[in-house]
């Protein structure tokens, strides 16, 4: 094959790829004189299989090669492998749709690690597997080394999943320039492909419904910006739960005990009807399984296959509307809806899609093809070939630390534009602290016992004062990734520590869904109890503070004065037992009250005291 003249405006080492790791398919795409393009040499197919096989050699097959093995080779071939990274060993009991992996039992504790061929892989090194692969493509259509790119994911990757790709990226040899979100990446594309410019403006929607996630982003796209303004989804939702449903009503069919090999054979059956079923009403299944050598003989329709999908389908209705909400955009001003990912051809998809946005989707540009273009389109801006074009994303949920009672105290709320950095000032609760925990979390509840932990640290070294006093700064840094650092300083010595939060293992299956539908249901009730918090900490700080004083200035305290108070502070206690919000606010008002004159005779007592026998030269 004759070696690609290289465009002259990409220079030998200022071509950036754009990349599209896939759950299905992955494709590899940069930019020429004149467009967006998928990299595919001879006789290559534009789609790489996101399939990797390793032999007893230790020997790997990417792509269309190692799909050949999906059924014959179970224990050796792993397939959505996306839909694995960033998560613990715990995070995927029980999904019955790994029905060839063999789970290490080695990685019960933090990263989940698959055995091929008698060797542990966790998903960030078979996800380098595929990148190597794209790599190599480009390197070959190219004729010379490629060393950066840019990686699409999921608009709803955690912190932990977006730094798992970019660790397979580096394993992979590549410098990741870039990370993402693949809604962005549409956006981009279509905004192209439309000529939006000037100062004209639109709303679109990007539903995005790919093998193995989903996303729906709310863009704004005007004067060559794209400005993400809210995004929702779910990291385990796509076509492989649609192929996981036709298996289960297989399965049910068949009603007998099924091998690996079968259960992959009838894996590959319900894909391949899946995807018939696109453009006709009826299909006939006549398959043996290998195994069993059971003759499964099945009329599947339509009708029967979106009876099965429904619910499935449902809960992309149930993300979009929440999108829709957060954007503060009425459902009339969105002008379009962008169809992305390979399952958006299900014809229910469609329809659903229809209903919900009340108008036709777009889907003129190839939803395989449409998220690796856009990648492209990103890695030239990054080349400086393209200075018209600006992207303006957003991180998807809250980021906050613990703070007193358990409360999640928000520092980067969701749907905030990154990068962005947000800092706030704490202080300590108890006398003479040296050090503070730091507790990072995630999610969208008051408390954080119902968010997810990613990351704690301790600052140490901080000058011993009275609770309240010292003033510890907190800063969330978020890069143009979406990932995230923290900083804690103590504004009086200096002294700071850092950390990149980098948590072993992501959100569990329904977790990052759950946790906004959680954070609207419960709203009212955990406000209501963190009012309680709050309150709590001032009063019992109040209480810490008063029985001091009463401790060691007795001699300025008539016993008449330490009865009230101490009444009152027995009364203060006894709501806070009862958990009595407002009977607590009362009762600190009037105990303020009723000590400050004692505050101000204890003052007095103190200044004639330092005074007391001291000439005026003294003085």
């Amino acid at each position: 094959m004759l070696q690609i003249e290289i465009p002259k405006h990409l220079k030998k080492n200022d071509v950036i790829v754009g990349i599209d790791l896939g759950t299905t398919n992955s494709l590899i795409a940069y930019v020429d004189e004149s467009a967006p393009k998928i990299i595919a040499n001879e006789g290559e197919d534009k789609l790489v299989p996101s399939v990797i096989f390793i032999d007893d050699e230790k020997n790997i097959l990417i792509g269309s090669d190692a799909k050949k093995h999906l059924i014959t080779d179970t224990d050796k071939t792993v397939y959505s492998v996306k839909r694995l990274m960033g998560k613990s060993y715990e995070d995927i009991q029980g999904d019955s749709h790994l029905v060839s992996y063999n789970i290490s039992e080695k990685a019960k504790e933090g990263l989940v690690r698959l055995t091929l061929a008698q060797k542990d892989y966790s998903p960030i090194e078979l996800s380098s597997f595929i990148l190597s692969e794209l790599k190599e493509r480009a390197e070959k259509y190219f004729g010379h080394d490629i060393k950066k790119c840019v990686i699409t994911v999921p608009a709803y990757f955690n912190d932990s999943q977006r730094q798992a790709t970019k660790d397979a990226g580096k394993i992979a040899g590549l410098d990741v320039l870039r990370i993402i979100n693949e809604p962005t990446a549409a956006a981009l594309a279509y905004g192209l492909d439309k000529n939006v410019s000037g100062s004209e403006e639109k709303i679109i929607a990007v539903y995005d419904l790919g093998g193995g996630t989903f996303d729906i982003s709310i863009l704004k796209l005007k004067d060559g910006i794209f400005e993400v303004l809210a995004t929702h989804g779910d990291t385990y939702l796509g076509g492989d739960d649609f192929d996981k449903a036709l298996m289960d009503y297989l399965i049910k069919e068949i009603n007998q005990s099924l091998s690996k090999q079968d259960l992959s054979k009838l894996r590959e059956i319900a894909e391949d009807t899946k995807k018939k079923l696109t453009y006709e009403n009826e299909i006939e299944i006549n398959e043996e399984l290998p195994d069993s050598k059971f003759k499964l003989n099945k009329k599947i329709t339509r009708e029967l296959f979106e009876s099965l999908i429904k619910t499935i389908v449902n809960k992309t209705e149930v993300a979009c509307k929440a999108a829709i909400r957060d954007s503060k955009i009425d459902l009339n001003k969105i002008d379009t809806v962008v169809m992305v990912g390979g399952s958006t051809r299900v014809p229910l998809v469609i329809e659903t899609v229809e209903r919900i946005f009340g108008k036709k989707p777009f889907n003129e540009i190839d939803p395989d093809d449409v998220v690796a273009l856009g990648a492209a389109v990103q890695a030239d801006i990054l080349a400086g070939n393209r200075k018209d074009i600006l992207l303006l994303d957003v991180n998807p949920l809250s980021l906050g630390i613990e703070t007193i009672g358990g409360v999640m105290s928000v520092l980067i709320p969701r749907n905030t534009t990154i990068p962005t950095q947000q800092k706030e000032t704490y202080t300590t609760f108890m006398d003479n602290q040296t050090g503070v925990v730091i507790n990072v979390f995630q999610g969208e509840r008051e408390f954080v016992k119902d968010n997810r932990s990613l990351a704690q640290f301790i600052l140490k070294g901080i000058t011993p004062q009275p609770a309240g006093m010292p003033k510890i700064e907190v800063s969330f840094i978020i890069d143009t990734d979406g990932i995230l650092r923290v900083r804690a300083k103590d504004l009086k010595t200096n002294k700071e520590q850092e950390i990149e939060v980098k948590p072993s293992y992501g959100l569990t299956d329904n977790e990052i869904e759950a946790m906004i539908v959680e954070g609207l249901k419960n709203a009212r009730a955990d406000m209501k109890e963190r009012t309680f918090i709050e309150t709590k900490t001032d009063a019992e700080r109040l209480i810490h503070a008063v029985e001091k004083v009463l401790e060691t200035r007795k001699e300025s305290i008539t016993k008449e004065e330490s009865d009230i108070i101490n009444s009152m502070l027995r009364e203060l206690k006894a709501a806070i037992e009862a958990k009595n919000t407002e009977l607590v606010k009362q009762i600190q008002e009037r105990l303020d009250k009723e000590t400050e004159p004692l505050a101000h005779r204890i003052m007095d007592d103190s200044i004639n005291k330092a005074l007391k026998d001291k000439s005026l030269q003294e003085l």
